[in-house]
């Protein structure tokens, strides 16, 4: 067999090298986008770099996006263009550096009745040349207009009663979750120690200055003291409760809004072409985006005063996906239709007016420093995750945490499993399978149980591939971000939960709890099912 890949060693060598240092220019908390972006972008610089996550990466809002790598065309609405600009520009080199988790998407706007036929469709077609112009000469494809027999060739399963036309635009699409765990490979190969399943229990402070964290490893309950030169909170939408422990009186940053997908099978809309709804009954934004073989529908924006790991939909949020996204296709949809419901917390910066309509608030991200030196990074979107590293690293450089030092590195870095630049672009709207795993593909086919198929497009060598390269330590760690099924069909993802778990002990030795990682996950994946109302 190949040896390992020098981006993913065993969990108990990284443990090992946090152990032997006597400390580390920058420990990031927190494995989400913007973390694991801040780590490679400090790793690329040559700071020694330590990141940890309490889950796994992604856990939170970085696995639960609508999947689109865009500059916001909402935003442009909202006369945020300088926010819509930069956006477009980091789309392309979200797209170039991995180019076998993200690709290029078409998106279709309908335009419905006479009133569509007559301000709709120029309405909106003014608006998105605006946004292709902004991207210069990094467009993925032009604005066009589509008669009514056209968007319907394009798009099957839309809504033909009363059709004008549509126009057509390019963003881009990606696997989130598994875009997040190739960041935290990435940052390994350039020198970053990354450790999931690790939570920070408390801050070191010397001197009135933050200087190290106390970590805790979750899988045995061993405590970690580290000291760190500059230390990054990047804990989304918790960023809040860890400023507190470092400034017991500090006011909340953070206003949580709950964005909620809903996963049906692909016959009821069966397009490689995505479908943007720019304005629902109530206001919002509706999507329907082929992936990985199914449709997401989504999404809401729910002020919430609560931040739990795992959010839930609200009934009313599930009714109005289903109503609003059966008015724009061929047949209406209902409870019964989803797989999988999913919803996320997105940590938007509160204005300063202090106003709780979060669909007004701006996405744009907050880099705040405390007058101990914790430097908290929230707010932002996935497409802009680069740019958002760059600043917090600006930041430590300003605040005189870190030592400058030139960056532009990641501008261009290919992330692990990225295939040649020449090869085909990968197809994220069809099912799973090896082609997502890119340049890896090979590797994968060398492992035991290739042709064991535990579900469509995910065998047992995924598996094992999950736990040896790609630091997976659960059951719900390979069923929910290792391979999608979790999101795509809970009820199939709870199918395969007891295979997967003997797999895993096989893989990870006797301290690995099989039945109770099993167990675990099963009511999780219970909890992403709907159920019909009574």
């Amino acid at each position: 067999m190949p040896p390992p890949p020098p981006s993913s060693p065993s969990r108990e060598g990284l443990l090992a090298r946090v152990r032997a240092s006597d400390g580390f220019d920058l420990i990031v908390i927190g494995g989400g986008a913007t973390g694991l972006g801040t780590a490679l972008d400090a790793a690329t610089r040559g700071f020694s770099t330590l990141l940890v996550e309490a889950e796994d990466f992604g856990k939170g809002t970085s696995s639960r996006a609508t999947k689109l790598v865009h500059g916001g065309v909402r935003y442009l609405a909202q006369g945020n263009v300088s926010l819509v600009r930069e956006a477009l520009h980091e789309r392309k080199r979200f797209l170039d550096n991995a180019p076998h988790l993200a690709q290029p998407l078409s998106f279709l706007v309908p335009a419905y009745g006479i009133a569509g036929r007559l301000w709709d469709l120029p309405f909106y077609g003014i608006g998105l040349a605006i946004y292709e112009a902004l991207s210069g000469s990094e467009r993925l494809g032009r604005v066009s207009l589509l008669g009514r027999t056209r968007a319907l060739a394009a798009a099957p399963g839309l809504q033909p009663k009363r059709l004008a036309g549509a126009i057509r635009y390019w963003d881009g699409q990606f696997d989130d979750a598994r875009f997040a765990v190739a960041l935290a490979r990435t940052a390994i190969r350039e020198g970053a120690i990354v450790l999931n399943h690790c939570r920070v229990t408390g801050l070191v402070c010397d001197n009135g200055r933050t200087t190290g964290v106390i970590a805790e490893d979750c899988e045995t309950g061993d405590r970690l003291d580290v000291r760190g030169r500059c230390i990054v909170n990047a804990t989304g939408v918790w960023v809040d409760a860890l400023r507190k422990l470092d400034e017991p009186a500090a006011t909340d940053l953070v206003a949580p809004s709950q964005g909620v997908h809903l996963v049906v099978d692909r016959d009821h809309f069966p397009s490689s072409t995505a479908m943007l709804v720019p304005r629902t009954a109530d206001g919002r934004v509706l999507f329907a985006v082929p992936w990985l073989g199914k449709v997401i529908l989504g999404t809401t924006d729910t002020p919430r005063h609560d931040t739990p790991l795992e959010p839930r939909p609200f009934d009313d949020e599930i009714d109005f996906i289903l109503a609003e996204a059966g008015r724009r296709l061929a047949a209406p949809l209902s409870r019964s239709d989803v797989r999988s419901a999913w919803a996320g917390l997105r940590p938007l910066v509160k204005p300063a007016t202090g106003g709780r309509d979060t669909k007004r608030i701006s996405r744009e991200h907050t880099v705040e420093v405390s007058p101990h030196g914790l430097v908290t990074v929230t707010g932002g979107k996935w497409t802009t995750y680069r740019a958002m590293a760059e600043s917090v690293l600006d930041t430590c450089f300003a605040q005189s945490l870190l030592p400058a030092r030139p960056g532009g590195a990641t501008t261009h870095l290919r992330l692990v499993g990225a295939p040649p630049r020449a090869a085909a672009c990968v197809s994220l709207t069809e099912p799973p399978g090896p082609h997502l795993y890119g340049a890896e593909a090979a590797l994968l086919a060398t492992l035991p149980g290739v042709e064991r198929m535990l579900l469509p497009g995910f065998s047992e060598a995924m598996v094992r591939f999950a736990a040896r390269y790609e630091l997976a330590r659960t059951v719900e760690d390979v069923l929910a971000r290792r391979s999608r099924w979790l999101f795509l069909d809970a009820r199939r993802a709870a199918d395969a939960a007891a295979a997967v778990g003997e797999i895993l002990r096989d893989e990870l030795g006797v301290r690995f709890d099989a039945a109770t990682s099993v167990a675990e996950f099963t009511r999780l994946a219970e909890a992403y099912r709907v159920a019909p109302l009574p």
